[in-house]
């Protein structure tokens, strides 16, 4: 099982997102380095875990505030080609993640840099023929089903059929609340899942809250509070079964 690093960008800071509650997200303090410049923050949070996927919240976008191009460009760049990052921008339908994405490269000073993938949300993704449209582009997209107080947000009516290969079950109200993963949520989903990668967020202590994730089945998890915080270090992810 994978532990994926999280960076919310909001304002042009890394934050700390705390319930998905957007309004209370303030710059991030971490114990990794002492700032919330994206780009530091980025490269702390993979050299404490040894990730080669980061997964970005442009949370500037998914408020119709404006999405963070220059950053995003400047993160895709501080990693080579064999580096992936997972954004989620707020993509409401596949010609706005097609547009960011064209924006983020043509910004790109690299001549190789990471790889991104976009992830659609259900709490912001009007149209669900996206995912069949990206895929059919070559952009392996992902989906994040969105949850929060037990409700699942949006695009969740028409089944399952539509997923693709690789699927988050994002519990807003468990991110940054050191109140242990969703597991139920989690459970749910897998069961319609098939054969699909599916993926965990938010609620991650430590290293006994990874173990119960990959006993549920979980093929990675996103984790931000339990790695800035220390409590989770560097031997945990790689210990075992933890290893990427």
């Amino acid at each position: 099982m994978q532990v994926i690093p999280v960076l919310d960008l909001l304002d042009g800071h890394a934050v700390h997102a705390v319930r998905g509650e957007r309004s209370r997200y303030r710059p991030i303090q971490s114990s990794l380095c002492a700032t919330s410049d994206p780009v530091a923050i980025a490269r702390a949070l993979v050299a404490a875990t040894g990730a080669r996927t980061l997964y970005v919240a442009d949370l500037g976008a998914i408020l119709s505030r404006g999405a963070h191009d220059h950053a995003l460009a400047a993160l895709r760049d501080a990693f080579d080609d064999g580096f992936t990052i997972w954004l989620d921008a707020g993509f409401t339908a596949f010609a706005p993640m097609r547009a960011l994405l064209e924006r983020i490269a043509s910004l790109s000073r690299s001549p190789a840099p990471a790889a991104i993938v976009p992830v659609f949300g259900t709490e912001t993704l009007l149209d669900i023929d996206a995912i069949a449209r990206a895929s059919a582009s070559g952009f392996e997209p992902i989906l994040s089903l969105d949850y929060r107080g037990g409700r699942a947000l949006g695009a969740t009516h028409a089944g399952s059929g539509w997923w693709p290969s690789r699927v988050i079950v994002m519990t807003l109200d468990h991110v940054g609340a050191h109140g242990g993963p969703d597991l139920d949520t989690f459970a749910a989903v897998r069961a319609l899942a098939g054969a699909r990668e599916i993926i965990g967020a938010g609620g991650i202590r430590h290293a006994d809250d990874l173990a119960l994730a990959r006993e549920g089945g979980a093929a990675a998890w996103l984790v931000a509070s339990a790695i800035h915080d220390g409590s989770l270090r560097l031997s945990d992810v790689h210990r075992g079964a933890f290893e990427q």
